[in-house]
């Protein structure tokens, strides 16, 4: 902050962060499906047996299927169910060189597919988790904690900025003895940032251990604003 010197009229320059603490009411899961085929040497062949490929996708979709039902049971709507495209990938695996000979590597095919849930009801997390587990996904990329609103919580964390700007305004202004006029200029100089937060506190990781806890923590969003006033 600064008190700008050589204008008609003076001027006063303040700079000041507005910061709220938000508790989360929806959360998104991602996963993935995956099947793959055999594995075969390169030498018999650059591609996979198309018979193989499609036995690998039929397990694939019957595996994406069985899981948007158990989701659905453990009381996901279907419009909050986001089932992905299929995705090939060629992989290439190393292969021991047990005789000291150099062997050409081994190939197969990735097939996945992605799934997103979106939850309204935070208390369901650890039910769809073990619905997610069961259906046996194998790769669950967390819980990613949001706001409905974002923008309501967004002009909240300005307004605290803002208000965080005006309250040090008058103070400066007090301090020297002169009073604040007109203002000048706004400018927002970050726009509301979200810093969500989750922790696990205890998960089950072995037959008979208790049902895991999940704590969301809150959302927090910083905003900041310059703003001048002029001087009376």
């Amino acid at each position: 902050m600064a008190l700008a010197a050589d204008k008609t009229p003076p001027e006063l320059y303040v700079q000041a962060q507005g910061s709220i603490d938000v508790a989360p009411d929806m959360a998104t899961v991602n996963a993935r499906l995956m099947e793959r085929t055999p594995a075969v040497s390169r030498e018999e062949g650059a591609s996979t047996d198309p018979e193989a490929l499609a036995e690998a996708r039929e397990r694939l979709e019957a595996r994406v299927g069985e899981l948007i039902r158990k989701i659905e049971a453990a009381g996901v709507e279907r419009k909050d169910i986001r089932a992905g495209s299929l995705s090939v990938t060629a992989e290439t695996l190393a292969r021991p060189q047990d005789d000291g000979q150099n062997r050409e590597p081994l190939v197969r095919t990735r097939l996945e597919r992605p799934v997103s849930l979106t939850l309204y009801d935070l208390d369901s997390v650890p039910t769809i988790l073990n619905a997610l587990t069961a259906a046996g996904v194998d790769d669950l990329a967390g819980i990613q904690y949001d706001l409905i609103d974002r923008d309501a919580a967004s002009d909240e964390a300005l307004r605290k900025a803002l208000a965080r700007a005006q309250a040090k305004a008058q103070l400066i202004a007090e301090s020297l003895g002169v009073s604040l006029g007109q203002v000048i200029r706004v400018e927002e100089t970050q726009a509301p940032v979200f810093r969500p937060q989750m922790s696990v506190a205890r998960a089950a990781g072995f037959a008979g251990a208790p049902e895991p806890e999940y704590r969301e923590g809150e959302i927090t969003l910083d905003a900041g604003v310059n703003v001048t006033w002029s001087i009376d």
